[in-house]
């Protein structure tokens, strides 16, 4: 087969990461080999920065110079939010007809696999001939087929950590510490929390997932419990619990109920999803506290965007397996010339191969964590999940440590 020649555009959409800049570096370090790609371009904002022409060259950025992006978190080139329709698609075309593009990697979620599915649906019905291919990221890890996505690991890490110091904080002045983390739909990321724990009584004592219907009076009546035992509580709080669903499994928002409560009209995006507001959450759980059970000392956080693009707080596992997505998609579309989404697969003890996947099979879906991994309860993580996130975290983790001297004595009393 006759290589496909003409220049490549990479793109990267939806929320930040620490390490998506790993799949970018890996990408245009490796398109940058192959004869047939004549330009590599950056498009600025995502699928926006195509349709408004607004490219920047990646072929002549200095290696150096990628290897320090590839290390800063968030989207070196911008993202966007931007759902593409038919006619989005059309001027997507367009674009690539007039300045001869012919590979088009989007580095992204559930909603940027969607956006390469269509483009790549769009050119085979035009006759248009594109390599289109999926380079996987979210914090979310709700992408279907992968073991787990990059990007996640690393925001699982500053979880853990950040949860192991808000139970250090309430060891020491003892009440109740609740944090709200990310995770409209699936509860990957609050359920890293677990990882903070390493004695019998550390925190968090309570974790809700979006994947257990939430109750207010379930919830009352575990703090209640866990106070009673320890004289305190902490507990990790999805940001997608006020979504509960119906008979048929569709999510119906509460969250928009919640945010009227405080006086704030709940704003849709492009995709249709409400944009939660874990400030308001962390509020109305904190004082359903103080009111139901009488606890004058509760306090909370909202993790909010610090868990994505924290630049102290990276794993190595991500950060190499985030390059290494990046150029398996530029080998698959090179070498091997077809389309799809990149994904990663575990084998062995902790080590993964990369597949290529139909991108059908990932577009628009949500991975939602296996019943295996959530406590019967259903206000916990289970051991099995904390086998599944350990390697990810990477080297270095830190390690709390407690006093263990004896209560004292005076000599006299010897």
């Amino acid at each position: 087969m006759s290589r496909l020649r003409g220049k490549a555009v990479i793109a990267q959409g939806g929320g930040p990461t620490a390490v998506i800049n790993q799949s970018l570096a890996g990408a245009v370090l490796e398109l940058r080999k192959f004869p047939e790609i004549t330009q590599v371009w950056g498009a600025r904002h995502g699928v926006r920065g195509i349709v408004d022409e607004t490219f920047v060259d990646l072929s002549e950025v200095t290696t150096h110079n990628l290897e320090r992006v590839a290390q800063t978190p968030s989207a070196a080139l911008g993202s966007t939010r931007d759902k593409p329709d038919a006619e989005y698609c059309q001027r997507i075309l367009g674009v690539f007809r007039k300045h001869d593009i012919r590979y088009f990697f989007y580095i992204g979620g559930n909603d940027s696999s969607d956006t390469v599915r269509i483009v790549g649906e769009h050119a085979d019905r035009e006759g248009y001939e594109l390599r289109a291919l999926h380079i996987p990221k979210t914090v979310d890890n709700d992408l279907p087929v992968n073991d787990h996505c990059p990007g996640y690991p690393s925001a699982a890490r500053f979880v853990a950590c950040g949860f192991a110091g808000i139970d250090a904080d309430n060891a020491a002045l003892p009440g109740v510490h609740i944090a709200v983390i990310m995770g409209r739909h699936a509860g990957w990321l609050t359920a890293a929390a677990a990882l903070a724990r390493r004695h019998d009584d550390d925190g968090p004592h309570l974790i809700y997932l979006p994947e257990r219907q939430f109750s207010i009076d379930r919830y009352l009546s575990d703090i209640d419990r866990v106070y009673r035992r320890y004289g305190r509580c902490t507990v990790a709080v999805s940001e997608g619990v006020w979504a509960t669903r119906d008979g048929k499994g569709e999510a119906i928002p509460l969250v928009a109920d919640l945010m009227r409560r405080v006086g704030r009209e709940p704003q849709v995006d492009a995709h249709g999803n409400i944009q939660l507001w874990g400030g308001a959450l962390a509020d109305e759980l904190t004082d359903a506290v103080r009111k139901g059970l009488g606890i004058e000392r509760v306090r909370a956080d909202t993790f909010g965007c610090l868990q994505r693009s924290f630049p102290g707080v990276v794993s190595d596992v991500d950060a190499r397996e985030a390059r290494e997505v990046g150029e398996k998609a530029v080998h698959y579309a090179c070498w091997h010339h077809l389309d799809g989404s990149v994904v990663i697969k575990r084998t062995g003890d902790y080590a993964v191969n990369y597949e290529l996947a139909d991108v059908k099979a990932i577009a628009a879906k949500t991975r939602y964590l296996p019943d295996e991994f959530i406590a019967a309860d259903g206000n916990d993580v289970t051991d099995a999940f904390r086998s599944y996130l350990r390697p990810l975290l990477g080297d270095g983790m830190p390690c709390l440590e407690r006093l263990r001297a004896p209560a004292a004595r005076s000599r006299d009393d010897a």
